[in-house]
């Protein structure tokens, strides 16, 4: 995206993306709490997550190997420099009990990696570079209140439930030039991290957490512009709608008479910050100062040892690592046919793919069972609230579904009128359609007898067709596939219908 300003100057937006993973890890990152969300308010805690004196931490094996997969899945250099190390990174602020962070700063477990977005076509790919990913604890929760009916002054609670929780920070290069383009990445990133297993990316629940640094540079500009970083987005729309208004704010600024700023708004400034974006006002707005790394004043954590990585290791990961969503978005165009729309909706999530492969493997065709699971299937779904799990309906069964159309046994209309059924109690097709007298009626003698049943009812229709309203046509259909109740093959239907009418 790029903006001229009033002045003529063209200026386009340098995003880099700091993106927070929660690991699905059953406990915490460097102690035996639960990671179970929504417990009552501190009841997941113990005293090393929240920082009591003399405890020592120690590491989750779970989540290193996450760690690691990630950083294979992202195309990274394994600890490049050999080793890798925790660090403290030290700040104050009430949700953190120990007033330093366990983080990892100049040696993360990975480094130097990418990640290829689709574009806005859907067809051409954008590599994205990824910086670093670290492993660190997360912070505890703070709960604001505006007061109770005893006091009307506001208050602030801490929840500690979510200290310690293993997190993965993916940090990548500047390397992304719209918003478009953001929010895809953080998507992407989502879908490769779900496929591995390694983080569900439920970003309501906050196990996905995404903070944006951009700035703004007159196009052909090397030089980076000042840096400000957006938090507070809970979804990939939020991102995008964020950027554009950062952007926009920040060309204004940068294009008007410095006469017509205010020195005292903050939005009429650009400085190393951190904004938040605010849902309700569709704006971003000053929060603080951003810190700089001098800041934290990083050391190396003294309770935890340094990490080498085995090749055996990554080996091991390395066999265990599933087909990852581009490879198999490119599969199914190469091997299926299917359009890029089709093949980035069936791997959006591994279970929708995991369905499809299976029925294909039943001897389901390809395209048929795209569009089955895409539209009708779909829609079942979505109004039911139900997943493509947790429903009755097996890959097996549209698989047969799919070749009872195929075959001429039953029209697709029949199939639509049958799958509500299938969805909600399972079973097989074939069985359903003999059992309710649906098979598709494909005698050519039956149906001659019916087309002209259907002219014979209908001289004044007939007149109007051969007199060259033609477009009546579909009215003979209709009637011929309401004397069998949907069950006449319709290009038979078709093809004997315009014979007849057109002699």
């Amino acid at each position: 995206m790029t903006v001229a300003s009033p002045t003529k100057t063209v200026y386009e937006m340098v995003i880099g993306l700091e993106v927070h993973a929660q690991l699905s890890t059953k406990t915490k990152i460097f102690c035996g709490c639960s990671t179970q969300f929504a417990a009552p308010p501190n009841t997941n805690i113990c005293p090393v997550c929240t920082g009591q004196p003399g405890v020592l931490p120690v590491l989750n094996k779970r989540v290193l190997e996450y760690a690691l997969k990630a950083g294979l899945a992202l195309n990274c250099q394994i600890a490049p420099k050999g080793l890798s190390k925790f660090d403290r990174k030290q700040y104050f602020y009430p949700d953190l009990p120990k007033n330093y962070q366990v983080s990892q700063y100049d040696l993360p477990i990975c480094e130097h990696g990418w990640i290829e977005i689709p574009l806005e076509n859907g067809i051409d790919m954008k590599r994205i570079g990824i910086t670093r990913i670290h492993m660190e604890e997360d912070a505890g929760k703070l709960v604001h209140g505006s007061g109770d009916r005893l006091s009307n002054s506001p208050y602030s609670l801490v929840d500690y439930n979510r200290s310690g929780m293993a997190l993965l920070e993916i940090v990548s290069e500047p390397d992304i030039r719209t918003a478009y383009e953001a929010a895809t990445y953080v998507q992407e990133l989502r879908k490769v991290l779900r496929y591995l297993g390694v983080c569900d990316g439920n970003m309501q629940e906050g196990s996905m957490r995404c903070d944006v640094n951009i700035s703004v540079r007159p196009v052909g500009r090397e030089a980076f512009g000042t840096k400000t970083e957006i938090k507070n987005m809970s979804s990939f729309n939020a991102i995008q709608r964020a950027i554009e208004y950062e952007f926009v704010r920040q060309v204004r600024v940068l294009s008007s008479d410095p006469s017509e700023l205010d020195p005292t708004d903050t939005d009429d400034m650009i400085r190393q910050e951190t904004r938040l974006w605010d849902e309700n006002l569709q704006k971003t707005t000053s929060m603080r100062l951003k810190e700089g790394s001098d800041d934290y004043r990083y050391f190396p954590e003294p309770d935890l040892v340094p990490i080498q990585v085995s090749a055996d290791l990554l080996d091991t990961y390395r066999s265990q690592m599933p087909e990852l969503p581009h490879a198999k978005r490119g599969r199914y165009r190469e091997d299926f046919g299917l359009s890029p729309y089709d093949a980035n909706y069936l791997t959006e999530e591994q279970e929708t793919s995991q369905y499809y492969e299976a029925a294909l493997a039943a001897g389901a065709e390809p395209k048929a069972a795209a569009n089955w699971i895409m539209s009708d299937i779909a829609k079942f779904l979505n109004d039911s609230g139900r997943t493509i799990t947790d429903q009755p309906f097996t890959p097996e069964s549209l698989a047969e579904l799919t070749q009872l159309i195929a075959g001429g046994t039953i029209s697709s209309k029949i199939a639509k009128d049958i799958l509500p059924e299938l969805l909600e109690k399972g079973g097989s097709p074939k069985t359903l359609v003999e059992a309710k007298g649906l098979t598709q009626i494909s005698d050519q003698g039956q149906l001659e007898a019916l087309v002209q049943e259907v002219i014979e009812a209908n001289p004044t229709q007939v007149e109007q067709y051969r007199a060259g309203k033609t477009k009546i046509f579909g009215f003979f259909v209709g009637q011929a596939m309401a004397r069998t109740k949907g069950r006449a093959a319709p290009e038979l239907i078709n093809e004997l219908l315009k014979a007849r009418l057109d002699s």
